[in-house]
């Protein structure tokens, strides 16, 4: 394609104005507004995107340590920062099974680029798209979806992360509002967001519920400071920091869905989907690795003989291969059984333990292959090797998914005992 504007009208505009209305039930409604030939399209795009547009400036996204705006600006024509949201709302409405084929593609370059919109149609976005009042969701997934508003997922805490149980974070009632108070940490998209999605504590957990709610408060509320980007390992461009919240009052209508008790309920459905979305990226990143591992021992010689025609360094690509195609199978498979409802729980976690897990064992794989070239910054499987090392850490590490799905597991035992 010749330019942004090009790939954005040829494709996301005309299928956004042919949807029809989604209906009422949003937690089912973008399980079937896409046909398969305008999600083809939308795929095939999508990678059109990223591998023409995006991949030729990864040097420039890490070096500067922020996404380009022109890359901004497109993914946003193309819909990317609303693909996730319901089409009452101005989104694409992709179910989960369609996601992780765009998340594929995402995890082919810079996860920063990725980053960018994630938290919009991801942890933050289905916060409202699940629990929020219809006000709440009129009054900000429309700008969610166009891009207009980023929506920031602060849950994170020093003492708070996997679990949510642990937050001190705390809302009270004071003269007929809510003030929060707290500290945040690691929260993506911080310095740029305009919306926290905000948990906080309002009471003890007791019979009657967790006493976890979660807030909508805006990023220029009177108490609320964002700190200086984090400097990170790697994901340059991917920016998280710390946020403070001081007193901040905000009114009933920021209490998303108006009960107290939603907190707990919707962090654990928004991370549990955001698993699968996790691990897709983890394969997308692993493909790279595997293709510039291949094309490196097709091209470079020791000896005047191609590495790729040494038996060891096959067995290294074959073992990526199989790492990759198990991955990608695994999650197409738990992605299904999300959306039709089989499973939203254990499924997630072995993915997402299992793709990052393996990803990690593919990206050192590539380093290996490449010998000392893959050691040098500018090279591409350098930064990989870096970069997908968070996925293995965020959105529960992959000690709380093994918890998860070992306990998943002996609970259904007991139940047949």
């Amino acid at each position: 394609m010749a330019d942004g504007g090009t790939l954005t009208h040829s494709i996301c505009a005309p299928i956004l104005r042919s949807m029809p209305a989604a209906p009422e039930d949003v937690s089912n409604s973008s399980s079937s507004e896409v046909s398969d030939s305008d999600f083809t399209d939308i795929v095939d795009q999508t990678r059109e995107f990223i591998r023409k547009k995006v991949l030729p400036r990864e040097s420039e996204i890490a070096e500067t340590d922020a996404i380009p705006e022109d890359i901004r600006r497109t993914a946003a024509e193309m819909g990317l920062f609303g693909y996730a949201i319901p089409q009452q709302w101005g989104g694409l409405g992709l179910n989960l099974a369609q996601d992780v084929e765009l998340a594929f593609e995402f995890g082919y370059t810079s996860l920063a680029v990725r980053s960018m919109f994630g938290t919009n149609n991801g942890i933050a976005g289905q916060v409202l798209v699940n629990f929020g009042t219809d006000q709440q969701k009129s009054t900000w997934l429309e700008r969610i979806a166009s891009g207009e508003v980023v929506a920031s997922f602060a849950l994170t805490e020093a003492e708070a992360g996997s679990n949510p149980s642990g937050l001190t974070t705390k809302a009270t009632r004071r003269d007929g509002t809510w003030v929060i108070s707290g500290t945040k940490r690691f929260i993506t998209n911080a310095p740029s967001a305009h919306l926290f999605v905000v948990f906080a504590r309002t009471r003890p957990a007791d019979d009657s519920g967790p006493g976890i709610a979660v807030f909508l408060v805006p990023a220029d509320a009177p108490g609320v400071t964002v700190g200086p980007k984090d400097k990170k390992m790697g994901q340059e461009g991917a920016w998280t920091a710390e946020v403070l919240f001081d007193d901040v009052e905000v009114g009933d209508d920021a209490l998303v869905g108006g009960n107290e008790d939603a907190g707990y309920r919707a962090a654990m459905t928004s991370l549990a989907r955001g698993r699968v979305h996790i691990a897709a990226l983890a394969v997308g990143s692993a493909q790279r690795a595997l293709d510039e591992s291949v094309a490196y021992a097709a091209a470079t010689r020791q000896g005047g003989t191609p590495i790729g025609d040494f038996q060891l360094v096959q067995a290294m690509l074959a073992d990526q291969q199989v790492g990759v195609s198990a991955g990608r199978a695994l999650v197409r498979d738990v992605a299904a059984r999300y959306v039709s409802g089989e499973d939203r729980r254990s499924g997630p976690s072995v993915a997402k333990l299992y793709c990052t897990e393996m990803a990690g064992q593919v990206a050192d794989l590539a380093v290996q292959i490449h010998g000392g070239s893959g050691y040098m910054r500018g090279v591409a499987v350098e930064r990989i090797y870096r970069d997908i090392r968070l996925l293995r850490l965020y959105e529960g590490t992959s000690e709380i998914q093994r918890l998860i799905i070992g306990g998943g597991l002996v609970r259904d035992a007991k139940k047949h005992l």
